[in-house]
């Protein structure tokens, strides 16, 4: 009998050691490091998983066995987060033609991200179409539709990084048409680049009324884009030929319209001139036999030492939804306004009030354990289907979810009114908070701001004009998620834009579910 205990004994410990072997050969032998795949049937297979139930069955010996296994502990992946470099979203925004795509290309090509095959390729294709400058944009355009009008209409999505920055290139069309897409865009920006073309009657054309030079600074400002690199571009134009006197010239129209939109230009606002076709002043400094005027920083230099407000990993998560669709179950797209999201976390999906689980988290297509605020995610849930789901849904953290209503107070700044039309309750537009689009009615003038005191008047207002400033009431046909201005600074700003123009921009101060 005794014989026959210690046989089954032996049994147990072969196969406890076979089952404990098996941690350190998933997690490979350096624990440390973390799991990152490619294969996102792999990805769905939590490989760190131990079952309780299993560990509780074994004898003592094998317990301890297992204990001094070194598994990989969650502060070993909260140490390797931190190490990694810091992101930022950079929304490349101007008038059309000012070499927004180009200039996103060229530093894909500068950076590693494209190799000279591709290039050479894009070279004869452009060519093909008697359009030999546009071959770096076509890095950024990827659709036909795109390369053959020779403008941006989507908003492109690169990746590039240097020694400090990862960075998440955002290329937002120019074109008047398409002014939503850059606003989706610039919403989920930290940083911006405005680019100018130097070149004779162009940079005039955009700065002029109408232009987009003025109404992406606008809307840049409005939609929390609080650094602005301006690139003065085509410098090595045949008109320009690298002249300080132009470049001063564009500098000291743009100063003051800046100023007027917010920006404060000695902290905010940084000048520079460069090539985007040859790539001149972009990774590396120009040779003053180029530009002997010049001896400031080249875009990548300027790029890195951008400093940002740190975001808060500690508070109530939220993340817009910019997109989604199916891929082994529902993904949602969207960036971390707050807090942090971690695989195997539940949290809401508002308005609907879905409780939904983290499967698995991307993060530039790789597989990530957690990530912070600030990161563009791709989230694979579980508990819901992607039909359910409509972007400007908030992914939000479910001991304290986003606020869901259809009625809210603002404090509105009116640009420019339609021909004609005042500014009256009854007045209907069509409003872009982070990445909700939905038509919305003035329900209710409450009160005017006096422009020299900033503080509200006494006196009943009826309508305003352009220019005024005032608070009101505002009510949308659905259930939209949003936050005060006070609280949650990139959920509670705002834009009101009817047929094509953008008519007053605000922040929400008050919320009436």
């Amino acid at each position: 009998m005794d014989n026959l205990e210690d046989d089954i004994r032996a049994l147990q410990l072969d196969s406890s050691a076979e089952d404990s072997n098996r941690v350190p050969n998933e997690n490979g032998e350096e624990p440390k490091e973390p799991v990152a795949s490619d294969n996102v049937e792999e990805d769905l297979r939590d490989e760190s998983y131990i079952d309780p139930q299993t560990v509780h069955s074994e004898p003592k010996d094998v317990a301890e066995v297992k204990e001094q296994i070194p598994a990989a502990p969650e502060p070993i992946e909260d140490e390797v987060e931190k190490e990694k470099k810091r992101h930022l979203n950079v929304v490349f925004i101007g008038h059309v033609d000012a070499g927004k795509s180009t200039i996103g290309g060229q530093i894909l090509y500068l950076s590693g991200q494209v190799d000279e095959r591709t290039i050479q390729k894009y070279e004869k294709e452009a060519k093909d179409k008697s359009r030999e400058s546009w071959y770096m944009a076509y890095i950024m355009d990827t659709n036909a539709e795109e390369r053959v009008k020779g403008i941006t209409v989507e908003v492109g999505r690169a990746h590039f990084e240097t020694e400090t920055t990862r960075f998440t290139i955002l290329d937002a069309p120019g074109h008047k048409s398409y002014v939503p897409n850059m606003i989706s865009g610039a919403s989920q920006a930290d940083i911006g680049v405005l680019v100018i073309s130097a070149r004779k009657g162009e940079f005039e054309t955009g700065y002029e009324r109408g232009g987009q030079t003025r109404e992406h600074v606008q809307l840049a400002k409005t939609l929390g884009v609080s650094k602005l690199l301006v690139v003065v571009n085509k410098m090595d134009d045949p008109t320009v030929n690298w002249s300080k006197e132009r470049y001063d010239e564009i500098e000291s129209k743009m100063v003051p319209f800046l100023k007027s939109s917010g920006y404060n230009v000695k902290k905010d606002i940084q000048f520079l001139p460069i090539s985007g076709l040859h790539g001149t002043n972009m990774q590396t400094r120009m040779d003053k036999k180029v530009c002997p005027w010049w001896s400031g920083q080249c875009l990548f230099e300027a790029l890195d030492a951008i400093e940002v407000p740190p975001r808060d990993p500690n508070g109530p998560f939220r993340m817009p939804i910019i997109d989604k669709f199916k891929d082994m179950g529902t993904v949602v797209m969207g960036k971390v306004e707050s807090g942090s999201l971690r695989e195997g976390n539940s949290v809401l999906i508002m308005p609907n009030k879905v409780q939904v689980k983290v499967l698995a988290l991307y993060c530039d297509d790789d597989k990530v354990r957690s990530a912070g605020p600030g990161e563009n995610l791709k989230v694979r849930l579980s508990g819901i289907e992607d039909e359910d789901i409509l972007s400007g849904f908030v992914l939000s953290s479910i001991e304290k979810p986003i606020q869901a209503v259809n009625e809210f107070v603002a404090h509105l700044q009116i640009l420019e009114l339609l021909d004609n039309a005042i500014f009256t309750a009854g007045y209907k537009a069509v409003l872009h908070i982070h990445s909700v689009v939905e038509e919305c009615e003035i329900i209710e003038l409450m009160q005017q701001i006096d422009p020299r005191t900033r503080q509200p008047m006494r006196r009943k207002v009826l309508f305003v004009k352009n220019g005024a400033a005032v608070v009101c009431r505002i009510q949308v046909s659905n259930m939209i998620c949003i936050e005060k201005f006070l609280d949650f600074q990139q959920l509670g700003r705002f834009t009101l834009r009817t047929e094509g123009k953008t008519v007053a921009i605000g922040k929400v101060t008050d919320l009436r579910a």
